[in-house]
Order: C-alpha cells, then structure tokens, then sequence
C-alpha cells in the first residue's frame, strides 16, 4: 500500500475524538495549594461643588469603594478539592473609585470559596492553621479586602477649605495558601489489601466502591451511610488498604492515614483465610496495628474493634483463634460477602460510638 496515502487524521478530527472519548472519573484530590488576594480599595475622589446660584461651594469627593474578601466556606455538597487544583489563582474585585457630590464607591462583593467539610485551611509560607472548617457552614476570611481612600471632603476643616489631596486605595491582603481535606466518618475501615473492606461497606451502605479479587481495588476514600433500626445511623469510611511501610511513603497507605485520623472508631478488618503466601491473620493484623502506631500514637489509641472476615471460605476456628490471640480480645466473625454477623457488628460499631464524645475528633 502506498505509505502516502495512508490516513492520517487532521487536527478536527483529533479535537473530536478528544472531546468524544468517555474519559476517567475525576480523580479523587486531598491537597491543593491555592494562591488568594483581596481586592484593592477604590482612591478617593478630589472634587469641588460647583452649582448655578450657590454662593458657597466647597469640596464634595466622595470615598473609594472598599475592596472584596476572599472567603473559604464548608460546603457538604463537595467531597474533593479537585477545582481548586484546576484554579490556582483567586482574586477578589477590587472597590470602585469616589466621585463627586460625596459620592462613595461601591463596595466590591466577596469571593466565597466552596471545599468540603473537614478542610484544613494553613498558610503555606509559616505552616500556621487558619481555621479547621469542620461543620458545613463553617467560615473563614484568608485575605482581607484594602479600604477605601478618602475623599478630599474628609480633609477640609476651617483652616484647610479648600483641599486638594485625596488618599489612594488601600491593596488587599495576599496569601499563599495549603489546603488538606480530612474526611469525616464515624468509623474508619482499616485492614491489609483484599480483606473485604470494599465489599463490607457496599453490603451495609448505599456506597459503591470498586470490588475484584486483587488487591488495591480501592485507590480512593469512599463514604457511606449505615441505616440501623430506631432511626440509628452513621458514617463508615472505606480507606485503600496499607502495607507494611505505609506510614513511610509505601503504597497508598500514607496518602490517606489522615482520613482514618477523623474518625472516632476503627474497624479493623482482617482476612481470616488468605492465599498462600499472604501474611496470617495474626500477621496481617500486627502489621496494621504497627503502621498506625508509627503515623500516630493518637491514632492508635482510638477504640478498635477488630473483625475477622470471609467465614464463607471455610471453618473459622483455628484462624480466629490466631486473630483473638493477637488482639487480646474478643473478635468476632463475618462474611462481608453473605452478609452474615454483620448485624451484630453494627450494633456494636453503634454501642462503641455512643461511649465515644466527638471531642476525640483531633
């Protein structure tokens, strides 16, 4: 075949099947860096009264607008910082100039800046927090919009008349900010890849995340709503699974630690029959217990309540064994997949969070 006259399809066509392609769900964003400005203040007007048949004029410039704030507000409707990542750059409107007749600029209006519930808002430059938005509503003023300037009327007194200075606009305030979200949940699912976290929270939630028989289905935090008889519910977190490591960068693990920091009881899932070659219920479960100990002693110490999984798979009792051995405790057992124990698992999730105060939130 002729190589010249091989397709070769044009820019159109590419821009086409660019737009037109399904592309990937948007990514799941925690972090952003975000750069924030008030706007400037309007400058004061110089003017004089200058009317037919008024025998006394005098100065009459009015003040400059006062310029607009820049907000961050919690809003429960978000659950990621993906369009904050996507805008960098947020830059309030400035005030309107002073005229005449001692007329006052308008004042610009704010810019509000929506991030979800649990946002903590830092100053990039000294690492301070300015405001954890932990309740949706929740607000917070990061760059404060400049005053107005004065208009000459404000400088006249009986011994200055006839002023002719005004002052500018004053500019507004510049931040360079950092944003971490902290999801918020009543409990947290913690455990080793492929312990049926996922398949837990989709049997007790209306939450979807990704199910298959590898692991780290899971790459993103999920949330869901568990509804419990008396009009009891709350909020269960499906966070990646950690490895060995996590807490030092390995895996997915650190990258969500801080989600589990939020919560106020873990559930600690463990795989009670896994493939050869896989760690022991008994490993599998010191091994997460150490990365938490090493991301935070805090962390660590929050109620646990540890369950070992897929009883379907076969007789649980030596492995259990194992497991309560290792947790000093008493464990109990599920199928996440038959839905079996798991009422009595929730009851308990739900006795555990009443003796907890949300003062343990950090």
């Amino acid at each position: 075949m002729d190589q010249s006259r091989r397709y070769r399809p044009d820019r159109a066509a590419l821009t086409f099947a660019l737009v037109c392609v399904p592309s990937y769900p948007v990514l799941f964003v925690d972090e952003a860096e975000i750069e924030v400005r008030g706007g400037r203040g309007g400058d004061g007007c110089v003017s004089f009264r200058r009317e037919a048949n008024v025998p006394r004029g005098g100065p009459d410039g009015g003040d400059g607008g006062r310029g607009g704030s820049v907000f961050i507000v919690a809003r429960p409707e978000l659950n990621t910082l993906t369009d904050l990542v996507n805008r960098r750059h947020w830059h309030a409107r400035g005030g309107a100039p002073g005229s005449g007749k001692n007329c006052s600029g308008k004042s610009a209006p704010d810019l509000v800046i929506g991030v979800p519930v649990g946002t903590i808002v830092s100053d990039r430059r000294s690492g301070a927090v300015l405001k954890d938005v932990a309740a949706a509503g929740q607000r917070v003023c990061v760059a404060r919009g400049g005053r107005g300037g004065r208009g000459n009327a404000a400088f006249a007194t009986p011994t200055h008349q006839a002023p002719r200075e005004s002052e500018p606009g004053e500019p507004g305030e510049e931040r360079s900010l950092r944003l971490v979200l902290k999801l918020l949940a009543d409990v947290g699912v913690v455990g080793l890849p492929n312990a049926g976290k996922s398949t837990l929270v989709r049997r007790v939630s209306r939450a979807r995340p990704k199910t298959a028989a590898y692991p780290f289905t899971t790459l993103v935090p999920h949330l869901g709503i568990v509804e419990l008889p008396g009009f009891r519910r709350f909020v269960i977190a499906d966070l990646p699974g950690l490895i060995e490591g996590a807490h030092e960068g390995h895996g997915l693990g650190d990258q969500f630690l801080r989600h589990v920091e939020r919560t106020r009881v873990i559930l600690h899932l463990v795989d009670l029959f896994p493939s050869q070659g896989e760690p022991t219920p008994a490993e599998a479960y010191r091994t997460v217990r150490n990365e938490l100990e090493k991301y935070s002693p805090a962390l660590a110490a929050k109620p646990e309540l540890v369950v070992g999984n897929k009883i379907d798979l076969g007789e649980p009792g030596e492995p259990l064994a194992m497991l309560r051995d290792a947790a000093g405790g008493e464990c109990p057992a599920i199928s996440a997949v038959a839905g079996r124990g798991l009422d009595a698992v929730l009851n308990r999730l739900w006795r555990m969070l009443e003796a907890v105060p949300d003062a343990m939130n950090p």
